[in-house]
């Protein structure tokens, strides 16, 4: 775990917090608004989707990888359970562990819905993170997601690999990846996407798309080392975004 690690969990609230004011945070209820049944939200950060769940959602699972930023999660979901009797929340309580997209601790078909917030663009191998979420997914699950991508302009799409060396040393992501695709090539099938972008953010990281995909009736998964799944918390994790 490295200091710059460290630090972007003691900041990443400061850093959102306007980009969440301008714009953000109606975008996370939009999507959310959508959520039922059993729910998976990868890469949970400090907690901010947790006021954006409903009623609809039976039971909420929320991995995180990096141990800061795990002990802040922690501490919402517990704010946030207490606040649901007092504050006019009636989303669910949520589960927290610690573990990488990439590799989910859960078996085949466990969850009606997965959500990633901003996650895609940091984890180390987004094609195997989106296998794994598929994997996971029940037959007709939907995946709901907010996600930087690269820009289908050519002029912010260099600006964007000029600029990306600064974007990951700052907020740990890449801003210039081809999400949508790399959904699509992961065995989704997009059913709605958004072309918007990420307010107050700068130039090169705004293109951002919001939407839904599912996840067809296929056969049994493989897990992406080959192995049994298993519901124990990975030993070791990866940076998020």
């Amino acid at each position: 775990m490295s200091l710059r690690t460290k630090f972007f969990a003691m900041t990443y609230d400061r850093q959102i917090a306007r980009v969440d004011k301008a714009g953000l945070r109606a975008m996370r209820e939009r999507l959310l608004a959508g959520a039922s049944g059993d729910v998976l939200e990868i890469g949970g950060g400090t907690g901010a989707n947790l006021p954006c769940y409903g009623p609809a959602v039976r039971s909420l699972m929320i991995t995180e990888p990096q141990p800061p930023m795990l002990r802040r999660l922690e501490r919402a979901v517990r704010e946030h359970g207490a606040g649901q009797h007092g504050a006019g929340h009636h989303g669910p309580g949520a589960k927290v562990l610690r573990a990488p997209a990439e590799d989910l601790p859960f078996d085949d078909d466990s969850f009606d819905v997965a959500v990633s917030t901003l996650v895609l663009c940091g984890v180390d191998d987004q094609p195997r993170a989106l296998r794994e979420l598929h994997r996971v997914l029940r037959p007709g699950g939907r995946l709901l997601f907010i996600e930087h991508v690269r820009s289908a302009d050519p002029g912010t799409s260099r600006l964007q690999d000029r600029m990306n060396w600064l974007n990951r040393l700052v907020v740990c992501c890449d801003c210039n990846r081809p999400t949508l695709d790399t959904i699509r090539n992961a065995g989704f099938t997009v059913a709605q996407v958004e072309d918007t972008v990420l307010p107050k953010a700068p130039p090169f990281a705004r293109p951002t798309i919001l939407g839904s995909a599912t996840a067809p009736a296929t056969a049994p998964h493989a897990r992406q080392d080959g192995g049994l799944p298993t519901v124990a918390p990975p030993q070791a994790a990866r940076p998020a975004g």
